[in-house]
C-alpha cells in the first residue's frame, strides 16, 4: 500500500505483524480446567500457543470435533466446553504436540 501526504510529519499507518507458527513438536501447550467467570460451568483450556490466529481457529475447530463439544479460541487460548482435559492432551499429542501437559 502506498500512502501519500503533503504533510512531511504525516505518518505512515503501521501494517500488522504477521506471526509465525511454531512446528507441532516446538509448542509447548498447557493445558487446564477453570470454572471461574463461566458461570459454574467447567471448561477445558489450551494455553500457550505461538503462532497466527488462523492456525489457533484450525486447532481449536479440529479439538472440537474430536471431542464433540463446542468451544472458542481467542486471546491465544483454546477454551474447550467440559471437563476434558486427559483427552485433549492424548489429541495434542496425537497431532504431533508432544511438549503438551
Amino acid at each position: 500500500m502506498y500512502y501519500y501526504s503533503t504533510n512531511p510529519d504525516a505518518m505512515r499507518p503501521e501494517e500488522p505483524e504477521t506471526v509465525e507458527t511454531l512446528a507441532p513438536d516446538r509448542q509447548k501447550l498447557r493445558v487446564g480446567i477453570e470454572r471461574k467467570g463461566r458461570g459454574g460451568k467447567t471448561a477445558t483450556v489450551v494455553k500457550g500457543f505461538v503462532g497466527s490466529n488462523d492456525d489457533l481457529e484450525a486447532l481449536a475447530k479440529q479439538l472440537k470435533t474430536r471431542c464433540g463439544t463446542g468451544g472458542s479460541a481467542k486471546d491465544g487460548e483454546i477454551i474447550i466446553q467440559g471437563e476434558l482435559k486427559e483427552k485433549i492432551i492424548a489429541l495434542l499429542k496425537n497431532l504431533g504436540y508432544g511438549n503438551t501437559k
